[in-house]
């Protein structure tokens, strides 16, 4: 197999093993499966021609995955709202409590600001390192630090300060869920 091919190869691997985390992170960070997947979409296809130069395409993708969330939410046509948005939302009870538990954590992580909210999934969904989390994010490591606390801090707020012990691990059950 010649080298452009074994490129090709590893690339495919890669993305096959990261699309779904990926996927997440972008939706996490703008709130829109549809933008999150012409998020993930547009990075990968900025990250191809990069490939063989990047000792960590991983933290790289996801710095470029989770800028381009960003982007998607502030171009114009996504600013845009469908009549749909002004109709109520209507809670639908789970008789087990799962599904009740996730809509309450999903309002909870929207509650919080775009940065920290990915701060907190890099952090304790894809359980990245304080420092890797901060090369994602293009910030210092205390940056990094004081953006998880802080979104760890609103995300207590909004919870109403009850269960708090179970933040982590239900952010973890969210995005899995939502995936």
């Amino acid at each position: 197999m010649d080298l452009i091919a074994e490129d090709e190869q590893a690339f495919r691997e890669f993305v096959t093993s990261e699309m779904a985390s990926l996927r997440k992170l972008a939706y996490v960070t703008c709130g829109d499966w549809h933008a999150a997947e012409d998020a993930v979409a547009n990075a990968l296809v900025r990250l191809y021609p990069r490939w063989r130069k990047l000792d960590r395409p991983d933290l790289y993708v996801k710095t470029m995955v989770y800028r381009a969330a960003v982007d998607e939410t502030r171009r114009p046509w996504r600013r845009e709202r469908s009549a749909g948005d002004a109709m109520p939302d209507i809670a639908l009870c789970d008789p087990a409590g799962a599904t009740d538990e996730r809509m309450r954590l999903r309002a909870a992580l929207d509650a919080v600001p775009p940065r920290q909210r990915a701060a907190v999934v890099l952090r304790h969904y894809l359980d990245l390192s304080l420092e890797d989390t901060a090369s994602v994010l293009n910030c210092t490591v205390g940056t990094a630090k004081s953006q998880v606390s802080r979104g760890l801090a609103k995300l207590r707020e909004s919870l109403g300060g009850d269960r708090t012990d179970l933040i982590e691990p239900s952010i973890k059950e969210w995005t899995h869920a939502v995936a």
